[in-house]
């Protein structure tokens, strides 16, 4: 009898995992993986919310600016700093997408912005070398954001809002 109900529990786990991969496929299939470019770039955006990634990067930067251009302190410097860095983190993880060159875009988009939050936390508010660095950073993530927008809608043919509720250049504590 021992025999018999090990095998049925083995048969058990199998049908178990086999319903666990077929479900898993079903949802999988249930997004937009076909088609054309456009309708999966499309899906993609709106599933990742990237419209809302790039307007917050966007507005984290400018954060980042001000706090360092009006000597805001160390503890703001490195607060709005480490949200640039933690902002970058959750959008690189929405990748990748399903078109290479945008892939590409925004995968150095949001390295550059988490190097420049880094950068930007360890300068503490004095190491100009890397205050400048982080400065360059910046600049270059929000040039290569603003190319991955401008990629989604020449491949759409449609508009992808960066609109954010937050205020660019608000600081988070001042």
């Amino acid at each position: 009898m021992r025999g018999g109900r090990r095998r049925w529990t083995i048969v058990a786990a199998g049908v178990a995992v086999v319903a666990i991969g077929v479900g898993a496929f079903l949802s999988y299939g249930n997004t937009q993986h076909t088609g054309s470019t456009a309708a999966q770039v499309r899906s993609w955006v709106q599933g990742s919310g990237l419209g809302q990634s790039i307007g917050t990067l966007v507005a984290d930067t400018d954060r980042v600016g001000v706090a360092v251009s009006e000597h805001k302190g160390v503890g703001v410097l490195h607060t709005d700093c480490a949200v640039l860095v933690t902002d970058a983190e959750a959008a690189n993880g929405e990748l990748p997408t399903p078109d290479s060159q945008l892939t590409t875009l925004l995968s150095s988009g949001y390295t550059d912005a988490y190097e420049a939050g880094n950068d930007c936390y360890a300068s503490g508010g004095t190491d100009k070398t890397l205050l400048v660095r982080a400065e360059r950073e910046r600049i270059k993530a929000e040039a290569e954001l603003d190319q991955a927008v401008q990629l989604v809608d020449q491949v759409t043919h449609g508009s992808l809002s960066t609109t954010t509720t937050t205020e660019p250049g608000a600081g988070i504590l001042g």
